[in-house]
């Protein structure tokens, strides 16, 4: 027998993965590891399969956001920038997508910018193995599709594209990674820095100038976007997107188990309730530390129910006045574009979610942080919608 003939076995990547990837016990994690560690000939083929598994998860619907949020929470930021790589060395090779892909595309040049010195070989490899566990472990979403694109777009006075887009997606993502920041610390005076640093960045890029005083004309059919809902009082942010979405006339699902709600809507309307949403998270934030202030100024110290029940009144009762406001810019000749566009997003939402269940909002128990939360809604700064095109 010629040596061409010879019988080869797995590969070192391969003896690794079936090591590692499909136990989830830490000392296999550790037998992975130390092969691939051995073996600098294998990083090679080692990124080529993570790019694989990236590209399958996008035909499981996933999208770059969705997954560097759940690998952010599950295992933390140095595997996020693991990711970022994966994700960057296989866009080459994926399909053509929509704006919104590029913007989260564009988003991981941040997390690159920051990403730590490579550790020891062996630390690496085992945070390869962590991170490819978890994605080979996700599930299969519903898929989505940007809104279809429209021609005339609209432009900002910077020269860039508007909306959500670009720049202003960069500047969303630091708007959510200072409230993150901000709810995380146990410090009442850095949670307030943090919180006004957020209203800040709102403020210099004039966000809510730019969602509700630009008219996108509608596009031919709905799309739909994922918005992250993250911990902590999770279900009452829930909420709070809820009422925004219903009120721009769009639908919001919310995924417990992943931290997101997919909104479905026509894409101006997308635009307003990310934006809009962002916006009065960040006056809740602020809100809620101020409120919080006061309570401790009376003998009384921070409590879980305080903040659930502060969020929660904060959700219900700026839902119910949006939905005033929506209400009171219907005039007689925009109820068939409006009714008409109530029925493709509904249908689009019921095509994408055939079952749904309700949740019932759990931990509201607390009488001052509702009080204090419905005054902070009654506070909070919520502008005159665009009206819609009429066709």
């Amino acid at each position: 027998m010629s040596s061409s003939d010879t019988p080869t076995g797995p590969s070192t990547v391969e003896r690794a993965f079936r090591t590692a990837l499909y136990d989830s016990a830490d000392a296999s994690l550790d037998s992975g590891a130390s092969l691939l560690a051995a073996d600098p000939a294998a990083d090679a083929e080692l990124v080529r399969r993570g790019e694989e598994f990236v590209a399958a998860l996008w035909a499981r619907g996933w999208q770059p956001a969705d997954v560097v949020r759940v690998v952010r929470r599950e295992l933390g930021d140095a595997p996020v920038c693991l990711l970022a790589e994966l994700i960057r060395a296989q866009a080459p090779r994926d399909r053509v997508r929509g704006r919104r892909w590029r913007d989260q595309l564009a988003q991981l040049d941040e997390v690159l910018a920051e990403a730590p010195p490579r550790p020891d070989r062996f630390s690496h490899a085992t945070a390869v193995l962590e991170l490819y566990r978890l994605l080979l472990r996700l599930p299969a979403l519903e898929p989505l599709q940007d809104a279809p694109p429209h021609g005339s777009g609209r432009t900002n006075t910077a020269g860039g594209s508007g909306g959500s887009g670009g720049s202003g997606g960069r500047m969303l993502a630091r708007i959510r990674a200072l409230l993150a920041k901000a709810e995380a610390t146990g410090f009442p005076e850095e949670a307030e820095a943090l919180s006004a640093k957020a209203q800040e960045l709102m403020a210099k890029h004039s966000v809510d100038e730019a969602l509700l005083d630009a008219a996108a004309p509608a596009p031919d059919a709905p799309g739909a976007c994922r918005i992250g809902v993250e911990p902590p009082y999770e279900q009452a942010k829930a909420v709070l997107l809820d009422a925004v979405a219903s009120a721009n006339h769009c639908r919001a699902v919310w995924n417990e188990p992943f931290c997101f709600s997919t909104v479905v809507g026509f894409e101006a309307d997308l635009e307003v309730v990310e934006l809009l949403y962002t916006s009065l998270l960040v006056q809740a934030q602020s809100a809620m530390t101020r409120a919080e202030a006061a309570q401790r100024a009376g003998g009384r110290k921070r409590t879980k129910t305080f903040r659930q029940s502060f969020l929660a009144a904060y959700a219900h009762r700026v839902g119910t006045r949006l939905a005033e406001a929506a209400g009171s810019q219907v005039t007689d000749d925009l109820l068939p574009v409006l009714a008409s566009r109530e029925v493709a997003v509904t249908a689009a939402a019921d095509r994408l979610f055939p079952d749904t269940v309700s949740t019932r909002l759990r931990g509201v128990s607390d009488e001052a942080g509702w009080t204090e939360g419905a005054r902070a809604a009654d506070r909070a700064q919520m502008r005159s919608r665009p009206r819609l095109p009429s066709e």
